[in-house]
């Protein structure tokens, strides 16, 4: 694989657009709008400073980077001539069907269609396609540049060789790939999400507060950031819904969401992105309890 065409130049999108052009690969980085895709590669630009700044990369290195990527709002001539697509779009799945059919009428025959997706099923998606053999889950994390784990997921239809070659292409990327079958959730968030969904109604319950509850997971759990924290860092919209993935494809009422996340969702207190959830991001360098949190 040489070509690899990303969809979506948002925080997941940039980030996969980074790690493939500065592991040589040529990058087509395809989003609606030029101003979208200014503001991704402006992203990039400054992750990759920070790189240099920190010595694991040199300003040619970040030049030569950034010559990789080429910036287009075409999906059909995007993939036109892309032997890999990795579809970064947003988690909404209407949005993904009518993206991979299009990536299917205008990709090559021979081309792999992956998709980011945390939760949405790769079988789903795949049915959307003339190619469910060649379709198959490639699950970044975030901050994708600094997190090593991929998780590809294999359709019901996806071959061993696809499955195969993914593999290795994340290695290449520098990344740890595990595999995983298509079951809501996959393995990260099918563990990750019903623990923040239990810190939640921890908190909604009066058991303990913002600071006790994270720091209990911080400093007892030896985690790098405490649930409620990462939650707001992921988004408390993107927590609910795939908590309601969960509780849709397993049937199981362990998995429905808590309240109080219900409640913040509808309020529009999503964390980072809103500059509000279970803590304040006015100053974003020193986050404090959100005031409706403190004691």
């Amino acid at each position: 694989m040489k070509n690899i065409t990303v969809i979506g130049s948002g925080t997941m999108g940039n980030g996969i657009a980074h790690v493939f052009a500065q592991s040589g690969f040529n990058v087509t980085l395809v989003d609606i709008s030029k101003e979208a895709l200014d503001r991704g590669i402006s992203t990039i630009s400054k992750n990759l400073d920070r790189q240099v700044a920190k010595g694991t990369l040199t300003e040619a290195d970040k030049t030569a980077t950034l010559s990789r990527i080429t910036p287009s709002t075409e999906l059909a001539a995007g993939v036109s001539k892309a032997d890999l697509v990795v579809e970064a779009a947003t988690e909404n799945v209407d949005l993904k069907l009518k993206i991979f059919r299009d990536m299917d009428a205008n990709a090559p025959a021979n081309c792999i269609l992956a998709t980011n997706t945390s939760s949405i099923s790769i079988t789903r998606i795949a049915a959307a396609t003339k190619r469910a053999d060649k379709v198959i889950g490639m699950h970044f994390m975030n901050p994708v540049p600094v997190m090593k784990l991929v998780e590809v997921i294999r359709g019901y239809n996806t071959t061993d060789a696809v499955t195969a070659s993914i593999m290795e292409l994340s290695k290449q990327l520098g990344k740890v790939p595990v595999e995983v079958n298509d079951y809501p959730g996959f393995v990260a968030n099918k563990i990750l999400m019903p623990m923040i969904n239990e810190a939640i109604i921890t908190l909604h319950e009066g058991v303990a507060g913002v600071e006790e509850i994270d720091t209990v997971m911080k400093l007892g759990m030896a985690h790098p950031m405490g649930p409620l924290r990462l939650a707001d860092f992921i988004g408390l919209d993107v927590c609910l819904y795939i908590m309601r993935v969960l509780q849709e494809g397993f049937g199981n009422p362990k998995y429905a969401p808590c309240p109080l996340l219900v409640n913040m969702v509808q309020a529009g207190h999503l964390g980072d992105k809103t500059k509000t959830g279970f803590y304040d991001y006015s100053d974003p360098k020193n986050p404090v309890v959100a005031a409706r949190f403190r004691k």
